[in-house]
């Protein structure tokens, strides 16, 4: 098994990765949420009720916060400080802990289930899988998503197609399914329709806590900034205030065998 994200050099990775705490808070204002239907999708692989859940590489707790909406008592692992401070400020009944994917900090087999929210692309997959099954009870589900852009707003295929930078690459939850592992039954895949509230400017901010961009040469960055105000406010979809950036959220989950 290929433990690194196809396609993406490992510096570049490793880059990218590290690239969020820095704008911990505008991630947690910008970054859209998780639909509740897609966690209780993934949560309902473990073919039983999940009471503890681990939101693992939690960063500023987008699916912390959807998870506690579904009633379950959340532990959030996350490596980066800044990241877990604003965790630890807006939702204060989460358990915060210090660490990732390949080293969790929790006992063997304490949690119902594993949810990764926009990182499972950052983990090395030989290690984590095994450390993922470890803290996970017998049954326990592994749960994966993503947010992506619906694309079948046309308007959005010709913004995507402006703004991506030489840092831009393509990420394990475009592909049908997720690298397997013997310690878990395939995957299986379903994907949400979801929406985020935005304006031109606050699309703009959420463009600029992606990794992508984060990473980019500083007037690379600064270019493509202004290429997209500049197109949103052109747009007749985006032009007039608030709009719904319509979004798609995949989810994988797969069973502890």
């Amino acid at each position: 098994m290929n433990s690194s994200t196809p396609g993406i050099e490992p510096e570049l990775h490793a880059r990218r990765a590290a690239s969020f705490g820095a704008e911990a808070a505008a991630y947690a204002e910008h970054r859209p949420d998780y639909p509740e239907k897609a966690l209780a999708w993934g949560l309902a692989g473990a073919g039983r009720v999940a009471e503890q859940v681990l939101d693992l590489a939690a960063g500023t707790g987008k699916a912390s916060e959807g998870l506690l909406a579904l009633g379950v008592a959340v532990t959030a692992v996350e490596p980066d400080a800044k990241m877990l401070e604003e965790l630890a400020r807006t939702l204060p009944s989460v358990t915060p802990l210090s660490g990732t994917a390949e080293e969790i900090p929790l006992p063997d087999e304490s949690v119902d289930a594993v949810v990764a929210g926009q990182a499972f692309h950052w983990f090395d997959l030989d290690r984590a899988y095994p450390e993922i099954a470890r803290v996970l009870k017998p049954g326990g589900v592994v749960v994966a998503l993503w947010n992506h852009d619906d694309e079948s707003a046309r308007w959005l295929v010709d913004f995507n197609a402006l703004i991506k930078t030489s840092m831009s690459r393509r990420w394990l939850s475009d592909y049908e399914s997720l690298p397997e592992h013997d310690a878990f039954e395939p995957f299986e895949k379903e994907t949400f329709g979801h929406k985020q509230p935005r304006t031109a400017e606050t699309l703009v901010a959420t463009l600029a806590t992606h990794s992508h961009m984060l990473v980019a040469p500083a007037a690379e960055r600064e270019a493509k900034l202004r290429l997209a105000r500049e197109f949103l406010y052109n747009t007749p979809e985006t032009a007039s205030g608030e709009f719904d950036l319509p979004l798609r959220t995949t989810v994988f989950r797969a069973r502890k065998r």
